[in-house]
């Protein structure tokens, strides 16, 4: 059986792991511009150097070898034949079989967006950011984040959080905190309410403890080299972080594939394409039925590249497919020195902190990332 996975981030990871676990004959193959991967959770820790470049980016080259997989270098450009061809430019690439985990990516349709920095662009966003913080001797630093209107999940705000938490704490480490103003904004009244009512209301309580200012509950209609302008008010930013809703890959609006209106791909319970056989899709990229805060994260995108992964194979075998995912959000809110740890089911929702799950999350990302390397 002929295999493709479109995508080198968590939830294609896990859908190769799974699926070489259930075949160890299938010609695995993998598309994605590099052979390797990104940790974007840890992009937070670039600007207070903890991390850098190279502890971030992740060659998976021997994984590939050891998953007997080949890895074509490239940009997806086509999706055909109700997913049995891929194409990169003029190149076809045909399978038995079709998980797609290449990734969502930002709606820049803002005004001015290019004034503000998406940390969660890449390496070289946080490269970015940190090196205009560090000539800055005073000003004032905007973060906020957006959504996508037609696509309620299609959101991170989670990193923001972080970022904001993390810079009062740097800035104070450094002992220039008092020459800073930090401002937090977001088109949302309530921001972070996916986490669960308390703790939305925790990150606002927490934020007016440390004096960060919030302008919350207005549209947000441009940025400027210096300002952030809403609806309702505009206000005067040195620097201005920014993270946007979420839509489709590029390649995806003149496939036939079926699409939500947010623009990503309709998927069922089972991370099965609506109305299609042997073609899947995990993570960022899918619009799953569920609640609204369902969360576009890596650990979801690890259960669904399980249950994509079993039904796949469970389908080219000739069986019924049964394996669906939990719905499930957990995260660490990290701010340099201490954690919140933030879980939430459709049974229950937890919320602990501790200076510990600041560790625990560093630990993490030493534990899962020594398997791909």
């Amino acid at each position: 059986m002929k295999i493709t996975i479109i995508g080198s981030g968590f939830g294609a990871l896990t859908a190769i792991k799974k699926y070489r676990k259930l075949d160890s004959q299938a010609e695995i193959t993998v598309i994605s511009p590099k052979a390797e991967m990104i940790y974007l959770p840890s992009l937070i820790w670039i600007p207070s150097g903890i991390k850098t470049r190279d502890d971030l980016t992740i060659n998976l080259s021997n994984f590939f070898k050891r998953q007997n997989v080949t890895h074509i270098a490239g940009h997806v450009t086509s999706v055909s034949e109700d997913g049995r061809t891929v194409y990169i430019g003029e190149q076809a690439i045909e399978n038995d079989g079709l998980i797609i985990a290449s990734g969502a990516r930002f709606i820049k349709k803002l005004p001015g967006i290019e004034n503000a920095i998406t940390i969660c662009e890449g390496i070289d966003a946080a490269e970015k950011y940190k090196a205009k913080l560090d000539k800055m001797d005073g000003g004032t630093i905007a973060l906020g984040f957006g959504g996508n209107p037609k696509e309620p999940s299609a959101m991170r705000g989670g990193p923001m959080f972080e970022l904001l938490f993390g810079l009062d704490t740097l800035l104070k480490r450094q002992g220039r905190r008092d020459k800073f103003k930090l401002i937090f904004f977001n088109p949302a009244p309530t921001p972070g309410k996916r986490m669960g009512e308390s703790a939305a209301k925790g990150l606002l309580k927490q934020m007016k403890k440390l004096g960060i200012e919030t302008y919350l509950g207005s549209k947000l209609k441009e940025f400027t080299p210096t300002k952030v302008v809403t609806e309702s008010t505009e206000f005067d930013a040195d620097l201005i972080l920014f993270m946007p809703g979420l839509t489709g890959p590029a390649w995806l609006a003149d496939s036939t594939l079926p699409k939500s209106e947010g623009g990503m791909i309709r998927a069922t319970e089972f991370a099965q394409v609506e109305g299609l056989e042997k073609t899947y899709v995990v993570g960022d990229t899918g619009s799953f039925k569920g609640p609204d805060w369902m969360p576009k994260q890596a650990h979801m995108a690890d259960l669904q590249a399980i249950a994509a992964a079993t039904n796949l194979h469970a389908e080219l075998a000739g069986k019924p497919i049964t394996q669906s995912f939990n719905v499930e959000l957990i995260c660490i809110v990290d701010s340099l020195n201490t954690g919140i740890l933030v879980y939430r089911s459709l049974k229950r929702s937890i919320i602990l902190k501790s200076f510990a799950f600041h560790w625990a999350k560093r630990f993490f990302e030493y534990v899962y990332l020594r398997q791909y390397k």
